[in-house]
């Protein structure tokens, strides 16, 4: 057996290296335990720390002249000129086109009417919420208007938007001018009705829609029986500030057996000789109540 290499100097060698090795891991590893353990801190560095540390702000801070900080405060009434810091402006941000803010005898009947009712009817109509003045006013706008009845509502937005959806009901469908406002928008969602929008004021496109609803009709005689039809205007859109093509939707109306909703809640009181809205403007052909259904709907 002597020519048999031997290993016994390599295997101890071996063994040595691998001793060696694990007891520099290990001496590595207590150092750094050691060390770490020097590195704690006591409650006083701690407190010390804490006290010094100053926080990066959330937001860049707000410069002395930002208007936020500088507010500009309104004296008296909101009329048609408003005094801000003793300045005089014009106010382009009210509704009050007739300037009935400030006329006297309308104050004064104002505080009447509260002495005697309170500031609100404080309930639904269809409740609590009618008094004999709302019922006055009904009748007296359905003089001016020429209609056969005439509804308040307490909510103005709640007038367009609750009023679409109770004639229009889901299968009908609905033409609406892309102008629009919001409220009628809400209508709209609310009536679950097939929505076809037109361009703002462009009648040959609503003539093309209306054409192609006609093709339906004819495709589907039965179905067509028992799908309504409207179309959604307003008299003076409030997105756009110019009026509707009256004359132009009510020759629609009859032409395609259509139902008309106008809102009015920019232009009554406001657009006309006599203040009756878009259908007695000047600047287009009068167009009588009758011809719209006597669907409008306004806001006050």
């Amino acid at each position: 057996m002597g020519f048999l290499p031997d290993y016994s100097l390599h295997y101890l060698f071996e063994t040595l290296l691998v001793a060696v090795l694990i007891y520099v891991i290990m001496r590595n590893r207590a150092k750094r335990q050691q060390e770490k353990l020097s590195k704690k801190l006591t409650e006083r560095q701690k407190d010390e720390l804490i006290a010094e540390w100053v926080p990066e702000p959330l937001v860049p801070e707000t410069p002395q002249d930002h208007p936020v900080l500088n507010p500009k405060y309104a004296d008296g009434k909101m009329t048609k000129e408003v005094s801000i810091d003793g300045e005089k402006y014009l106010n382009m941000a009210s509704t009050n086109f007739l300037s009935f803010i400030g006329v006297k005898r309308i104050e004064e009947r104002a505080k009447q009417t509260i002495f005697k009712y309170g500031v609100g009817s404080c309930g639904p109509r269809g409740f609590y919420g009618t008094v004999d003045v709302h019922l006055d006013l009904e009748k007296e706008l359905a003089k001016f208007m020429g209609c056969e009845e005439a509804v308040l509502y307490s909510y103005g937005f709640a007038t367009v938007s609750s009023a679409i959806p109770a004639y229009a009901k889901k299968g009908d469908v609905i033409f609406v001018d892309e102008g629009v406002n919001f409220a009628i928008q809400k209508g709209l969602q609310a009536s679950r009705s097939r929505v076809e929008y037109f361009k703002h004021n462009d009648m040959e496109h609503l003539e093309r829609l209306l054409l192609e609803q006609e093709q339906r009709d004819l495709k589907d005689p039965k179905k067509a029986k028992t799908v309504r039809r409207f179309i959604v205007v307003e008299g003076l859109y409030v997105n756009h500030a110019d009026l509707c093509p009256l004359p132009k939707i009510i020759e629609f109306k009859w032409r395609f057996k259509v139902r008309v909703f106008i809102d009015e809640s920019w232009s009554f009181g406001v657009i006309g000789k006599t203040g009756r809205g878009s259908t007695k403007t000047g600047r287009q052909k009068p167009v009588h109540h009758r011809n719209v259904e006597n669907m409008y709907t306004k806001k006050a």
